[in-house]
């Protein structure tokens, strides 16, 4: 007996190791991917266009424009000092995340720097948003990933830590003051062009981070909620949620129905609502990312399915 439940006990350590060792690998694989597509957005788009970059990343650019330093070169000597401070704000698991997106990044800048030469792009409001979107693609799979690539966003953090300052605001001032010298060093068009960049970086960063399984959420009050809810239940195959709602003035209870549904769905969520109750009192508003049964897990089929399901687990 004491013989088969440590084989138990053993093989759940072995599952539980290898759910970790892949989950491990999987997190790895997206850092050197998203790495590596930042470095084409460097080295096939910004650099050749002698454009700036955001962060430390443009501290390395002005370098490598002005005495040929290699841009990762930089960034894993400009990081050092950075991973100490994260290392004694945020801990060990922080610190290691940055030393594995900085090197990550670094090595993809540099091993891709041949593209370069070619020159693919000549026009720099074509490198400017192209760059920009490879770079904040790539950015944005770093940081799902729990990860980032050093720089001023660990700077920023620490500053937000200890003054209570708004990330986004501290390193938007330091990449204020790295256009600046680039419009000094070299001139405006480099600095109004890099400001294009950094914008569209910023924003597919925060698309990429936020995900793009974007949904709408529903909210209907009516005194039809039920057969509003069952009929998009029956005809859309999405759940509905009751919430009980109270109103301020009548005082009367009703139910609410909360429901996330599919961009192309929301046409005919209207059409049930207003066929049943024309003035049901309906908001529609984005959802960022959705996840979950019905969504990211797949539904059982029939009902009787769900509750072997959650007899199974001990519910």
């Amino acid at each position: 007996m004491l013989g088969r439940y440590f084989k138990l006990f053993l093989r759940s350590l072995i599952i539980k190791s290898d759910l970790m060792m892949s989950s491990h690998a999987g997190r790895y694989l997206k850092i050197f991917i998203g790495s590596l597509i930042a470095g084409l957005g460097y080295s096939t788009f910004i650099i050749p266009a002698k454009l700036l970059a955001s962060g430390l990343s443009g501290i390395a650019v002005i370098v490598y424009y002005l005495v040929d330093l290699p841009i990762g070169v930089q960034l894993i000597v400009y990081n050092i000092p950075i991973v100490y401070i994260a290392y004694k704000v945020f801990g060990r698991l922080y610190a290691i995340d940055t030393i594995i997106g900085t090197v990550m990044l670094s090595v993809a800048i540099d091993a891709t720097s041949f593209i370069g030469n070619y020159h693919i792009v000549e026009d720099p409001i074509l490198n400017a948003v192209f760059g920009g979107v490879l770079v904040g693609i790539g950015c944005g799979i770093v940081f799902r990933a729990n990860s980032n690539g050093g720089g001023f966003d660990v700077l920023g953090a620490v500053i937000k830590k200890y003054y209570s300052l708004d990330l986004g605001t501290v390193v938007f001032g330091f990449n204020l003051i790295i256009i600046l010298v680039g419009i000094v060093l070299f001139n405006v068009s480099i600095g109004l062009y890099t400001l294009i960049n950094m914008y569209i970086v910023g924003e597919i960063t925060n698309k990429v981070v936020a995900g793009f399984n974007r949904k709408k959420l529903v909210i209907i009050m009516s005194p039809f909620s039920e057969l509003i809810g069952w009929t998009i239940m029956q005809h859309l195959g999405r759940g509905v949620t009751f919430l009980h709602g109270e109103g301020a003035y009548s005082h009367k209870e009703q139910k609410v129905i909360f429901a996330v549904v599919s961009l192309t769905q929301v046409s005919r969520v209207k059409l049930i609502a207003n066929a049943i109750d024309p003035t049901a009192f309906m908001i529609i508003t984005d959802t960022s990312e959705v996840a979950g049964r019905g969504f990211t897990i797949k539904m059982p089929e029939h009902p009787n399915e769900d509750m072997n399901i959650q007899k199974t687990k001990g519910l």
